[in-house]
């Protein structure tokens, strides 16, 4: 991403393009583009070998105006109160879309979590939570896990935040292993969320998915359930990828074969019967349907000519560039945007936290019906808005997700 196009600049970008949209008042807009409240903290910890480690954390939360804030902690080095406001931002939306009782937040701390052991993770998760607790609770703010965080990181961050409170409250955090509380297909939410989401786009399109030929970049827990939801209904899964490198066999993966390979070598690449490739050559590929879920910012300006597909799903957030969505939708690419396709996560997080609220624990399938029926609504919601409007998904997404927000705030009014 170019220094002009910063995740906080795009933000802002869709917003404004959004709001105009909408006819929103220059005041809806100000308040629209600014967070609640931006906390940074100074995170100090005693390391194995006995010296002080200082890491930088932040949390944003953006608006609440349609219920407590919601969102992701993610650890990484180069993680910025930008890119956090950014993600904050969106996720306002994504709730929104998604028609959830929940406003936008997010966490992150810069740290390396390759560099540090089990101990020195959970004593950092442990300091930071307490730093932000009096932010944080069940009706005020939700955590979550993101990049580098797992359902161990959450188990920390409730166990941090009962402690405090002198009780266990398994409704201050979702995404946690199922046994303290988590939900049944949290997991794979938001890979099979992606799949509803191609599902829907394809009927509306009339494209047949028995045998659609499917690429993903990006092999970590989203792609991967992409994949397994994509191969349930029919698809071919002809290439995968993840940072080293990806594959190639026209005949169609196994995704659960694949991944035992990657747990095996550290990699997909190598993999029997398979043609190794680049992540440039697997998003370039003849196929019907690419699902871009790895990193920000693959489908630019510079290769988006070259996208031979009929369907982009985003499952990562952010992976096309707003140059690329122009020539992507003048190419008559359908383009399901991230805010949409990926909030399968987010829909299960409220089904876990309404669970914990309720100290009920439902069945799988019935956590996966209701996530089918969730996304199929927000689908359909947005598409209403598409052809009205006669513009692309991401602008339809968009007046949904703001206009939903905007109301709420125009409707609760300003106090005092």
């Amino acid at each position: 991403m170019s220094q002009e196009q910063t995740p906080l600049t795009v933000a802002l970008s869709q917003l404004k393009l959004a709001s105009k949209k909408l006819g929103l008042d220059a005041g809806m807009q100000k308040m629209l583009a600014q967070p609640k409240r931006s906390i940074m903290v100074s995170i100090d910890i005693r390391m194995d070998n006995g010296s002080v480690g200082v890491y930088n954390g932040m949390r944003v939360q953006h608006w609440d105006a349609r219920g407590p804030f919601k969102g992701g902690i993610r650890y990484y080095p180069s993680t910025s109160i930008d890119e956090v406001t950014a993600l904050a931002m969106l996720m306002t939306w994504k709730c929104a879309i998604a028609d959830i009782p929940f406003g936008g937040a997010k966490g992150g701390v810069c740290v390396d979590t390759k560099t540090l052991s089990k101990h020195e993770l959970e004593r950092l998760t442990r300091r930071y939570v307490s730093l932000i607790a009096e932010y944080l609770g069940p009706h005020r703010d939700i955590p979550a896990p993101d990049m580098y965080t797992d359902a161990q990181t959450m188990a920390w961050v409730m166990d941090t935040y009962s402690q405090l409170k002198g009780y266990m409250i398994p409704e201050s955090v979702t995404g946690k292993p199922v046994e303290i509380g988590g939900s049944w297909g949290r997991v794979e939410a938001t890979g099979r969320g992606v799949i509803h989401c191609v599902k829907q786009a394809a009927e509306n399109n009339r494209l047949k998915l028995g045998g659609a030929s499917v690429a993903i970049q990006g092999f970590g827990n989203v792609g991967y359930h992409a994949a397994a939801a994509a191969k349930e209904i029919g698809c071919k899964i002809m290439a995968v990828s993840d940072s080293s490198g990806g594959i190639f066999y026209e005949g169609g993966l196994n995704p659960a074969a694949v991944l035992a390979h990657k747990e095996k070598t550290g990699s997909v690449q190598n993999f029997e019967g398979c043609q190794d490739i680049t992540n440039e050559e697997l998003l370039e590929l003849e196929c019907d349907i690419l699902i871009p879920a790895a990193l920000e910012s693959q489908i630019t300006r510079r290769n988006a000519d070259k996208i031979k597909a009929k369907m982009v799903a985003e499952a990562a957030n952010g992976p096309t560039t707003p140059d690329a969505d122009k020539i992507l939708y003048e190419k008559g690419i359908c383009l399901i945007p991230d805010i949409l396709a990926n909030s399968g996560g987010v829909t299960v997080s409220y089904f876990e936290w309404v669970q914990n609220l309720t100290r009920e624990q439902w069945p799988l399938e019935k956590v996966n019906r209701k996530l089918e029926e969730k996304m199929s609504k927000a689908f359909n919601d947005v598409e209403a808005i598409v052809a009205r409007e006669e513009s692309d998904m991401r602008t339809g997404a968009l007046m949904l997700g703001v206009g939903r927000v905007a109301n709420a705030i125009k409707t609760l009014g300003l106090w005092p």
